[in-house]
């Protein structure tokens, strides 16, 4: 017998994701967003596996949830099954660096990953790099409050800033899923408009998932291209996370180099729609918040938000 998935559609592993992801929306036809279309599905499972009644649902508070941070491995790997479930494009980043949870009772509510920037921009000048995550994903189980998405992902906010150096944090919304990022909207982000994200992307050729132009430069990638060519890769080639060129003998570098190129000119390429962009700033006190935002409303513009949906 066939196996179907949540929307109906074959369960084939070696498809890759981003074509499960063409079909699910293609054939997609509703005036609400994707990720809500999710969570009209998952609800009557979820209550089920949950053991909580509906009335205990329906008098369920934000105040009742737990907020707090993954702190290892078997913790984060429980925050990844919940985006694969509950996230409309059920992959994870591939630098995700923070794991945060919602739980109710010690049920798993919501999860929100912050990931480094595919591409760092210039919202605050030369130092964004040093101050910028990107919210890469982010989901609330179905029969959790309507309003937990919002506060829960203002709580991780002010984490980071009072945990790390962290201050600007990125989110992007598909206007081809119909988002237009009101969770974003609720949290008075600035709006920076919807021509941002590459139009193309990627299947990687080692795992069949979605990848960026930027995977073919990264550190993995040179060494996969390095152990195909029969190149020995050297410990003193990796200097913090990072490829010391300057040490690599310029014909190995070479090879390596026109290896990438050739990789991802064959690699199979994938038409994406640009997306809505978001940003918050906040600093630590009031100072430093005003002194951040004076300097995004320098160096961008920002637009009214929008509220149409759809491509």
């Amino acid at each position: 017998m066939e196996q179907l998935d949540l929307f109906g559609f074959s369960v084939n592993d070696n498809l890759p994701a981003s074509e499960l992801q063409k079909q699910r929306l293609n054939s997609y036809n509703e005036n609400h967003c994707f990720q809500y279309d999710i969570r009209l599905k998952n609800y009557d499972k979820d209550l089920f596996y949950s053991g909580l009644s509906k009335d205990e649902v329906q008098r369920m508070k934000v105040s009742d949830f737990d907020f707090g941070i993954a702190k290892d491995d078997e913790e984060k790997q429980l925050c990844c099954a919940f985006i694969k479930r509950h996230e409309w494009l059920g992959t994870i980043p591939q630098y995700t660096t923070h794991y945060f949870y919602a739980k109710y009772k010690g049920i798993l509510g919501g999860v929100i990953l912050m990931s480094v920037p595919n591409a760092f921009s210039k919202i605050l000048g030369n130092e964004t790099p040093n101050l910028e995550r990107l919210i890469s994903r982010g989901a609330c189980i179905s029969w959790s409050p309507k309003n937990l998405a919002s506060h829960f992902l203002m709580w991780c906010i002010k984490w980071m800033v009072q945990n790390t150096d962290f201050r600007i944090f990125t989110a992007y919304s598909d206007p081809s899923a119909k988002e237009l990022g009101s969770i974003y909207q609720a949290c008075n982000f600035y709006y920076l408009g919807n021509n941002f994200g590459t139009k193309t992307r990627y299947i990687n050729p080692f795992n069949n998932k979605i990848c960026s132009d930027r995977f073919f430069r990264q550190r993995s990638a040179y060494k996969k291209f390095a152990k195909i060519l029969g190149i020995e890769w050297k410990k003193e080639w990796d200097v913090g996370g990072r490829i010391n060129w300057d040490i690599i003998p310029d014909n190995i570098e070479k090879q390596l180099r026109d290896m990438s190129k050739s990789v991802q000119s064959k690699s199979q390429k994938i038409d994406y729609e640009q997306k809505h962009k978001y940003v918050y700033v906040i600093g630590r006190d009031k100072r430093e918040t005003k002194q951040l935002r004076k300097m995004l409303e320098r160096n961008v513009q920002t637009f009214n938000y929008p509220k149409e949906r759809g491509k």
